[in-house]
């Protein structure tokens, strides 16, 4: 049975859930606190701290996992993304005090220390930029540090960028871009192999549902006369199917895969076009 290492808590753990129950693959655990839980009866489970889970791939104790790629990349283990599922979306970024009197990243040469709970990153970072510097590793609530003078910049995780203001910090550039993502050790999907089959089964399955996401099933009933323009507003996919009504004579059913955002402007313009009997739903999962 395929081993996942899933994260154990927070905002990213409960969206991983409900991802992978969306694609069938339900949490069967003895009890909240369980370690190990059952997916769907086809993989088992593992919860582990989010930052933990690339050094559990990369060492076999996972053939896969979900977490941050600020993380992975955090770790500097060797493992590829299968998936990048979207969500958790957040940046690492430099930030100082509002009256630090640094404008941009040329003025971070007259940084001296630099409190983060990313030290690869970090250094790495500055490195690339030519600058000098000292790291003071933090665990979490980095946005003290300047005001402590224990350092003077942060380099932290932001998504909306609040915490830092409310904190008297400002953003002067961004490091890297992250989000949840499906990783694996390098070449684990690949092969003939029961385990490499089991991987590429995974990924099948979760990318059916990202895929599903934001897309919508539409089926109409549309003069046949309008086929053309009804084409136009609903190019789908490959193109709208287009299927005889019983007795319809000039009428035809149209079906067609459309993206969520937007499907009142593509009713008014089938509606537009003589399109009666409108239908939209909700897809539970797409493979193309």
């Amino acid at each position: 049975m395929l081993r996942i290492a899933l994260p154990n808590k927070g905002r990213l753990a409960e969206e991983t859930r409900e991802l992978f129950t969306d694609a069938g693959l339900d949490v069967r655990a003895a009890s909240t606190r369980a370690l190990t839980a059952s997916l769907g009866g086809e993989f088992e489970a593992i919860f582990v701290r989010a930052q933990d889970i690339p050094e559990f791939v990369a060492d076999g104790a996972a053939e896969a996992g979900v977490t941050g790629f600020d993380l992975v990349s955090e770790s500097g283990r060797d493992l590829e993304t299968l998936l990048d599922f979207g969500f958790g979306r957040c940046r690492l970024v430099v930030a100082a005090k509002d009256d630090c009197g640094y404008a941009g990243v040329a003025d971070l040469a007259r940084a001296k220390r630099v409190a983060t709970s990313f030290p690869r990153l970090t250094r790495r970072w500055f490195e690339g930029q030519g600058i000098a510097i000292e790291v003071v590793p933090v665990s979490g609530a980095a946005e003290i540090a300047p005001h402590l003078g224990i350092a003077d910049v942060v380099v932290d995780l932001v998504s909306t960028g609040s915490t830092l203001r409310v904190n008297g910090l400002r953003e002067l550039a961004t490091l890297t871009e992250s989000t949840a993502r499906l990783i694996a050790r390098p070449g684990a999907a690949d092969g003939d192999g029961a385990r490499a089959q089991s991987v590429r089964e995974l990924v099948t399955a979760l990318e059916s549902v990202l895929r599903a996401r934001g897309q919508r099933y539409l089926m109409a009933n549309v003069p046949r006369t309008a086929l053309d323009r009804v084409k136009a507003v609903l190019p789908g996919l490959n193109g709208p199917t287009v299927t005889e009504v019983m007795n319809g004579g000039t009428i035809v059913a149209v079906h067609a895969v459309v993206p969520a955002q937007g499907i009142y402007r593509t009713i008014a313009e089938l509606r537009a076009v003589g399109a009666e009997g409108i239908l939209v739903t909700r897809i539970e999962r797409l493979v193309p």
